[in-house]
């Protein structure tokens, strides 16, 4: 039985994002304490395994490793039965939903693509995956309550340091931590009215049928993702979009165009094109006014001049990030720390810094504040900021007086690893598992079972 427990430790518990036609006969295969198998619940993963990559290894002994990470995830959910722990039904629901919405959106809200693309309808779909992901939670949740509660001390984090060879340590590249302040340059009201205006007079031209909604979307949207359907949004649920734009949207009658809302992004007209209880089905047009010299000049100038209050000591960097920098930047709730999306954490290899990064702090001292760069925010508009080189590190191999935050950290993933990995080997002890004859011949499974 232990030999499949690290099977069990590293499989994922997530399940297909959507199930396969069943082209078998379907058999219980295996259960595992109050748990069932199916033969089916093997081949359709396989068959999604080849459709994603296929792969040249023999058929069967990818199977058995199917099942092998079947087996572990069954254990898990059987216990977790066991310890009564319950997934709310409207957490499994609002999942469902989540994962049903976005493969929508993707095919602009078409449900007859998606009943021939999958072979069931919507509804369909959902009641096939209701049971599945019912079980991925309760998994992911007996999980998490497991090793949720690991803490490591000071002393397991030195003991787990010194039990890695010095030739082994890593070496880790030069890394820096780096803190920005955002200005967004202010429409002038001159600019922005022009932008109304012309989005009143796109609206008359729908309204007086000169041309279809769809047409002048792509000729004018200045979104460009939906501009280029003829402003199809598809459908969404109430959370998906700015409240002003929401709030119009939810007060359209069917197939009527709102008037011209306003958001950070822009002017709208909306048009809601069907209602199905709590989502709609909406196709927009954007009209983002100018942004002119002057405007870029004026955020470049606020930038300057708060760059002058830090450098002087009359403010300090968090507060000068909570009153000036732009409350939408991802930075502004980490206090002006940017993320690294690749890792998620705080600190960047320079080879990872974007260049105009890279080349400002080149020879900044940690502490220096940089000029006001100007740089394309993933909206695609022009924003101006101002860089603090907060922490730098040389290339070196690991150390703990360097990089104890992150030897702590894996030091505690491996005592989550080996306290679960107990936990696996003493609930399989404890488990029923039968294995249909067929097979047993899986070299991991060949002493599981009877």
């Amino acid at each position: 039985m232990k030999k499949i427990t690290a099977i069990i430790l590293f499989s994922t518990l997530a399940i297909m994002t959507f199930a396969q036609d069943k082209l078998v006969i379907d058999k219980v295969i295996a259960k595992v304490g109050g748990e069932t198998i199916l033969l089916s619940d093997v081949e359709s993963q396989y068959a999604f395994a080849q459709a994603q990559a296929p792969s040249t290894e023999d058929s069967g002994f990818i199977k058995c490793q199917i099942l092998e990470a079947l087996i572990g995830q069954k254990m898990i959910i059987h216990q977790a039965r066991l310890d009564s722990i319950i997934v709310a039904e409207d957490e499994v629901e609002a999942q469902l939903d989540f994962r049903i919405s976005n493969v929508l959106r993707q095919m602009n809200g078409d449900e007859a693509f998606f009943e021939e693309y999958y072979g069931m309808t919507v509804d369909d779909m959902r009641d096939n995956l209701r049971e599945e992901l019912e079980q991925q939670l309760l998994a992911e949740k007996m999980q998490m309550e497991l090793i949720n509660d690991v803490n490591i001390t000071p002393r397991e984090v030195v003991e787990f340091y010194n039990s890695i060879p010095q030739d082994s340590l890593p070496y880790l590249n030069a890394e820096v931590e780096i803190g920005e302040i955002v200005a967004k340059p202010e429409v002038n009201e001159i600019e922005r009215l022009k932008a109304l205006q012309k989005i009143l007079e796109i609206r008359k031209d729908i309204i007086d049928e000169k041309e279809t909604f769809a047409e002048l979307a792509q000729k004018y949207s200045d979104d460009p993702g939906s501009g280029a359907q003829g402003g199809e949004l598809g459908f969404a649920s109430r959370g998906t979009y700015v409240p002003e734009f929401e709030g119009a949207a939810y007060n359209l009658e069917q197939d009527e165009i709102s008037e011209p809302v306003e958001t950070k992004f822009g002017f709208h007209i909306i048009q809601m094109q069907e209602r199905r209880g709590n989502k709609l089905k909406l196709r927009h047009i954007l009209i983002k006014p100018n942004i002119t010299f002057e405007d870029m000049e004026k955020a470049e100038a606020k930038l300057d001049s708060v760059k002058v209050l830090i450098d002087n000591d009359e403010i300090e960097w968090s507060k000068a990030v909570e009153k000036f920098s732009l409350e939408d930047a991802q930075s502004y709730n980490l206090g002006g720390r940017l993320q690294n999306p690749n890792t998620g954490k705080t600190f960047f290899q320079t080879s990872e810094l974007p260049p105009e990064i890279y080349f400002a702090i080149e020879e900044m001292e940690v502490g220096d504040l940089s000029d006001p760069l100007e740089y394309t925010s993933p909206t695609g508009e022009t924003e101006y900021r101002i860089i603090q080189l907060q922490a730098r590190t040389k290339p070196h191999q690991v150390s703990l007086e360097q990089d104890y935050s992150k030897i702590q950290e894996l030091a505690k993933e491996s005592k989550k690893n080996m306290y679960f990995l107990q936990w696996v080997n003493e609930k399989l002890g404890e488990t029923y598992i039968n294995i249909d004859s067929s097979y047993l011949s899986c070299p991991n499974l060949e002493d599981v079972g009877s």
